[in-house]
């Protein structure tokens, strides 16, 4: 470890894990004491230079980040997850398997993206409907995203929307309602234009999966 790291006691990490220039693993949370809370992370993990990830996380393998991420305490990240650069995680956050998310993207506490959901860059969740409202924080809620959704660039998610199964945001959208599984939407608020079962490079995509699972049978 470089003098220039900084890894806090109770922290695992798995097997050939490289750890960038200026990289704090397992920095406690406010009320929390070195170590308390003990932080995992899986085998291969590559997290760049001036990463801060704070205990509590539990994250797999083959885990990524870019430069300057924040990922706040007591998340649950999946295997093959990667986190592009200046992006914010905040805590109690659950990150599925295979999930990609972009740079300058924020991710507010209590929200849940499925596996393989993608976020493109500057997308913004949001948790609070009513912020600096009476009781405020005991009624959080974070944006739902379902296994294979894609969130476009810039998009905004409001408190507590559900986007639905292998739909689509597009950029720009802010999402106000929820989005059922395979629908595309667009503009502010969003609405429907169209199903993903419309676009024919998904579908050329399914269908080239298709093939190469056959093939390695």
């Amino acid at each position: 470890m470089s003098v220039s790291q900084v890894v806090y006691p109770d922290v695992t990490l798995g097997n050939d894990v490289v750890l960038g220039p200026f990289v704090v693993i397992g920095e406690p949370p406010r009320g929390k004491m070195a170590g308390e809370l003990p932080t995992r992370i899986g085998a291969k993990a590559v997290i760049r230079s001036h990463t801060v990830i704070y205990a509590g996380n539990v994250i797999g393998e083959n885990f990524q980040t870019g430069h300057g991420v924040l990922v706040r305490e007591e998340n649950m990240i999946g295997n093959n997850v990667s986190i592009g650069s200046h992006s914010v995680i905040e805590h109690h956050v659950e990150i599925g398997d295979q999930a990609r998310i972009h740079s300058n993207v924020f991710i507010p506490e209590y929200s849940v993206l499925e596996s393989g959901c993608w976020v493109g860059p500057c997308a913004v969740f949001t948790n609070a409907r009513y912020p600096r409202s009476l009781g405020v924080k005991e009624t959080l809620r974070g944006p739902v995203v379902r296994s294979g959704a894609k969130i476009g660039a810039g998009a905004v998610l409001l408190p507590g929307v559900t986007v639905g199964r292998d739909a689509l945001v597009g950029a720009g959208a802010v999402v106000v309602h929820d989005v059922p599984d395979g629908a595309v939407v667009v503009g502010n608020p969003a609405r429907i234009v169209r199903s993903i079962a419309e676009i024919d490079a998904y579908q050329r995509l399914s269908e080239g999966n298709e093939v190469h699972a056959n093939s390695t049978r």
